[in-house]
């Protein structure tokens, strides 16, 4: 405002209709008329969030609407003409830092009339007139913000202890099957060194071993090829390996049970073997077909040493780029390595869900604080996991949807739970507001994702739901647009 409104009379009499001042004496009212006054007030800005908060306001007359800063907007919270309702340096009573300054915004929607009293002397009344009240809203006040900070980092450690048994679970798998394929590779080894030994001897010729060779190089290559086929069921599995080792009998090859499955899961049938090693001349057939076996065998025992150590390496970046260990606090990042690093760390909390992604690869980086962003993935994630507890299996779907609207980035989460009921779904981001089991939730996980998103990166959280389909948008602001 550039300039101040005169002031009007204030009455005793109007004051005492005010449900705040009722039970005052005259005495009181009085006071307040001497130290506060009234104003009328235009149409517009009657004070501004974050500017320094210099007076406490009561409606007498007109119409007001409260407002928050979202990102860039201001968005009204509520709007009323209800005569007494207050607003401004409410909370100068505390006297600390964040007293200081105006909470909200308040808009004048029509010419209005105010109650207005200095936010010192506001202070001064509480203080004076109202100690022991003063002092239990104090200690309401910080109790509440003291066991809201405590349990939000309990709930951020209840998240990183699911996390990590889950991950540690996820490493020990691989971790154990590359350990087991490690000694069985060793002892299959130590079988082709006896068999060198054989060839050392002179058992076969120079064009028996070449032949032998051969048949290997051809083998190895059919491994390759067979990996990238759809794996066969079980009972397929099954009578190829007998069809197979039937083979190997009408050639006089025993005991090859172990070379069968070798054979089968290198993508080797019959046919192939009647081609290839049937070839060779009849003296042969049997140490060519061991010396393929042992060579598929030590194949297969390397390439589950890789995918194990490979799943290893995954997790571990996952794992990196979830906490953003060694990385800027703040900083530009593709959004879909957030996502993919946070589902692979709840990767075995999510089995039995089908997992579908509808990214928009085409997206720009945006400016965020990962780690932070990642622990409101966790929460989204986790929350819809459990939504759908109760669904059939076949019927629970998890979709991650990306994508760009104006100067928005957009990430929905949804999924295909029992939704959540009408009259609650409002209250969900409130602090300690579940919906879950006593015991099950402590209530602050979308609190805290609503105050990552809407109060550290100035974006917006909302949702909507029905049984069956429940959806959580999360949108972030683009600083740099033009960003490649």
């Amino acid at each position: 405002m550039t300039t101040t409104p005169p002031f009007l009379p204030c009455d005793i009499a109007e004051l005492r209709t005010l449900f705040l001042f009722d039970k005052l004496t005259d005495e009181q009212l009085t006071w307040l008329c001497s130290r506060g006054h009234v104003e009328h007030q235009d149409p517009g800005l009657l004070f501004h969030e974050g500017d320094p908060a210099a007076a406490f306001y009561v409606l007498l007359e007109g119409s007001v609407a409260l407002y928050r800063r979202v990102g860039t907007d201001d968005v009204e919270v509520s709007r009323t003409s209800q005569v007494g309702v207050y607003a401004g340096a409410w909370h100068a009573y505390l006297e600390r830092e964040e007293a200081r300054a105006y909470l909200h915004s308040l808009r004048v929607l029509e010419p209005s009339r105010f109650y207005v009293l200095p936010a010192a002397d506001f202070t001064e009344v509480m203080h004076t007139w109202f100690p022991m009240a003063m002092h239990l809203l104090e200690g309401l006040f910080f109790g509440q913000k003291s066991m809201q900070t405590a349990t939000a980092q309990r709930e951020r450690l209840l998240a990183l202890g699911s996390l990590s048994a889950g991950l540690t679970h996820e490493l020990n798998n691989p971790a154990s099957a590359a350990t087991r394929a490690t000694a069985t590779l060793r002892e299959r080894v130590a079988r082709m060194r006896s068999k060198l030994a054989l060839v050392a001897s002179g058992a076969y010729d120079r064009d028996e071993l070449v032949q032998i060779i051969e048949l290997q190089e051809k083998a190895v290559a059919a491994l390759e090829e067979s990996r990238g086929r759809p794996p066969l069921s079980a009972l397929e599995t099954s009578d190829r390996e007998d069809d197979v080792a039937d083979w190997l009998d009408d050639h006089g090859i025993g005991d090859n049970a172990e070379m069968a499955h070798s054979f089968v899961e290198a993508g080797i049938d019959p046919q192939w073997l009647e081609d290839h090693v049937g070839s060779v001349p009849e003296g042969v057939v049997a140490g060519a077909a061991h010396w393929l076996g042992y060579t598929l065998e030590t194949e297969l025992l390397m390439n589950e040493v890789e995918d194990a150590t490979t799943r290893i390496s995954t997790l571990v970046e996952a794992a990196k780029q979830y906490s953003q260990i060694g990385r800027a606090a703040q900083q530009e990042v593709d959004v879909h390595v957030l996502l993919d690093s946070t589902l692979t760390m709840l990767d075995a909390k999510l089995a039995g869900i089908d997992v579908v992604r509808h990214y928009d690869r085409t997206l720009p980086p945006v400016l965020v604080h990962g780690a932070e962003l990642n622990q409101v993935w966790t929460n989204l994630l986790d929350n819809a996991r459990q939504a759908m507890a109760d669904v059939p299996e076949g019927q629970r779907r998890l979709t991650i949807t990306t994508r760009r609207v104006e100067d928005w980035l957009e990430v929905e989460v949804a999924d295909t739970g029992t939704g959540i009921p009408a009259d609650v779904v409002d209250r969900v981001f409130e602090p300690f507001f579940t919906t879950k089991p006593v015991g099950s939730g402590t209530g602050l996980g979308l609190d805290i994702s609503w105050r990552i998103v809407v109060g550290k990166h100035h974006g917006d959280l909302r949702v909507v739901s029905s049984p069956g389909d429940t959806r959580f948008t999360v949108r972030l602001p683009y600083t740099h647009p033009e960003a490649s």
